[in-house]
């Protein structure tokens, strides 16, 4: 590649803005989560990875979390097993339990690791079944909505608990583990869990700096159908409010609930950023005006400048 030397102006100056940040994330963990709809597209998965080797070489010693959804249901339909989201989580029956496992832990991972692996990313595939790393139970029937409809959501787990001694390991190895969130209770049943959830309970027994979730949208949006209203930043109140206003929907209620658990659990921030973005993670990260959205658990605890710049990068 030739660099001209206005170029390497510009790239000069942008090292020097981050590198402030690169000494104070040095070391640090950050969890990333990506949604499955970034892996049905090989450029924006590169993209992707990209962006967390660049945080890994800095010394960001980070977890990756992934999901499978739109695999799963394509797969899912291709062999003939309807899918039923309810408050944008998957019921899961036996048929599609066994989807499930050989979407994430098998096309998915796999193909991360193998994309880790051109990038020089040590990295290891691994679930929330191994040694024990998510602790679960199935989900009893519960009552959703409105209309107080009773649901049972089949082979889906709620956490018990999470032993992050695996994942320590490999971080103090300078291994990146890349997660898929299938889990199983203490018989052995296996459990799917939402990947959002995974990420925030993996986060707070971590005592993460961030928990970075990538989706589809460049963020919390204020209108749901208006891309151009983002939100810079926000804190739990707020994000409690937008739910009660209907502008929390769908796949973003269970992003929602994870970000504050996330919180409560005791990750000090939260960005919510573009997959679609090649600078979404690190223009997030390492910059003042940040891409996406920032959730804290107070915005009075920001800075003014913070607030004025709807600063994501401290």
């Amino acid at each position: 590649m030739i660099m001209h030397r206005g170029e390497q102006t510009l790239a000069i100056r942008a090292l020097k803005s981050a590198a402030p940040y690169i000494r104070m994330y040095k070391g640090k963990t950050f969890i990333v989560k990506a949604g499955g709809g970034v892996f049905g597209d090989a450029d924006a998965t590169r993209v992707l990875i990209e962006q967390i080797a660049i945080l890994h070489y800095f010394g960001v010693r980070v977890v990756m979390v992934h999901g499978g959804g739109p695999q799963t249901t394509e797969i899912s339909e291709a062999l003939g097993i309807p899918t039923r989201m309810v408050e944008g989580r998957r019921v899961t029956d036996q048929k599609a339990i066994d989807v499930a496992a050989m979407v994430l832990n098998g096309l998915i991972n796999t193909r991360i690791l193998g994309m880790c692996r051109d990038l020089n990313i040590d990295a290891v595939g691994i679930s929330g079944v191994d040694a024990g790393l998510v602790r679960a139970h199935r989900r009893p029937p519960v009552k959703v909505g409105t209309s107080g409809e009773l649901v049972d959501y089949g082979f889906v787990g709620d956490i018990d608990g999470i032993d992050t001694t695996v994942i320590r390991k490999l971080l103090d190895s300078g291994l990146m583990p890349v997660v898929s969130p299938l889990s199983a209770d203490e018989t052995g049943v296996l459990l799917n869990i939402n990947a959002d959830t995974v990420a925030a309970a993996i986060g707070a027994a971590l005592g993460a700096e961030k928990l970075i979730l990538c989706t589809g949208a460049p963020g919390i949006l204020e209108r749901v159908e208006d891309a151009t209203s983002l939100i810079s930043y926000t804190d739990l109140r707020g994000l409690k409010r937008l739910r009660e206003e209907g502008r929390i929907v769908e796949g973003m209620l269970p992003k929602a609930k994870a970000i504050e658990n996330a919180i409560h659990g005791g990750v000090r921030r939260v960005h919510v950023v573009s997959y679609k973005s090649p600078e979404g993670i690190l223009g997030e990260v390492f910059t003042n005006e940040g891409t996406g959205t920032l959730i804290v658990a107070d915005v009075n605890a920001l800075t003014p400048a913070e607030q004025q710049t709807a600063l994501g990068g401290t």
